[in-house]
């Protein structure tokens, strides 16, 4: 009895060239980058394209673009190439290497309340590592999770919410309260009413504790706002807040900071939504490198109070 031919293994250099090609936006700029010809890059390209049994790529006068299959192999060889790229390092560690690198994004609670406190620690525990921080909402985060670029992700999330691919580990419960500028007209708004025809700037993104509230206060039968700008950036958020009359929902946490919350304050509405958890987040099955295990556990031992 004859057995299927197996399609033959995908080439680390096929990955690495289809993985060029997205991040350079054009076959050209990628065999440039790579010092090869075009001609041998495509010829790559096409491999992988027979490898895999599908059509990755659509060539236009518009440039590059990726097909549904290439959208998710995408994904999955950068998180391939990203886990063998630590795999090696780790082993050159073992033998007497040093700079080990860390890659950790968080939400803005966690890089002004806690950050400061928790790379001092990691810089006398690892002083040699070679520490990337990045700071964003969990929307932002999610992508480069799942591909690989992060070691982990401290942020604001509902665990139901996410990929089945990342694990959540709780750290602490946030509660996030309406806030506005100092002397801002509707501070002394103790109903969610008062606030509806407020503007509000928030991170409508799935997941996120402002689509949160609106959901809640919807299913609550209280007010919702009516107009909502979306801002996928904290700073703009909060200098929005300070400098206009737009009204944002932020982590009490940080309205307890003294130079964060300068220029603002919170609004003592009732009644108040239910806590979101901040927690740990990383790919499932794939384990911490020797330099991000401990930073990980340093961000549990300081929201836990170990």
């Amino acid at each position: 009895m004859n057995r299927p031919l197996e399609a033959p293994p995908m080439k680390n250099h096929q990955i690495r060239a289809f993985i060029q090609v997205a991040e350079s936006g054009s076959i050209r700029a990628a065999a440039r980058t790579l010092f090869l010809s075009q001609s041998a890059l495509t010829k790559s390209l096409r491999e992988l394209e027979e490898d895999v049994g599908a059509e990755l790529l659509l060539r236009s006068y518009k440039g590059i673009e990726f097909t549904p299959a290439g959208k998710v192999l995408l994904t999955h060889a950068r998180l391939a190439l990203s886990v063998l790229d630590k795999a090696r390092e780790e082993v050159r560690l073992l033998r007497g290497g040093s700079g080990a690198r860390v890659s950790v994004a968080t939400t803005p609670l966690v890089a002004i309340e806690a950050l400061p406190k928790i790379w001092k620690m990691f810089e006398r525990l690892q002083p040699d590592a070679q520490l990337s921080l990045s700071e964003g909402f969990l929307s932002h985060l999610l992508p480069a999770l799942l591909e690989g670029r992060l070691d982990f992700a401290v942020a604001i999330a509902d665990p139901s919410d996410l990929p089945y691919e990342l694990v959540f580990e709780p750290l602490m419960q946030v509660v996030a309260l309406p806030a506005g500028r100092r002397g801002h007209p509707l501070a002394t708004s103790r109903a969610w009413e008062g606030l509806k025809d407020a503007t509000w700037v928030m991170n409508f993104s799935p997941g996120s504790q402002s689509e949160t509230l609106v959901t809640w206060l919807r299913d609550s039968g209280l007010a919702v706002p009516r107009k909502i700008v979306n801002c996928a950036s904290p700073m703009l958020m909060a200098e929005l807040m300070r400098r206009t009359d737009m009204v944002g929902f932020c982590p009490e946490v940080l309205l307890e900071d003294k130079t964060y919350s300068a220029g603002l304050q919170r609004f003592r509405v009732r009644p108040l939504p239910p806590p979101m958890a901040l927690g740990l987040i990383q790919l499932r099955g794939v384990p911490q490198s020797s330099a991000a295990k401990p930073l990980a556990a340093l961000f549990v031992k300081h929201f836990r109070g170990a």
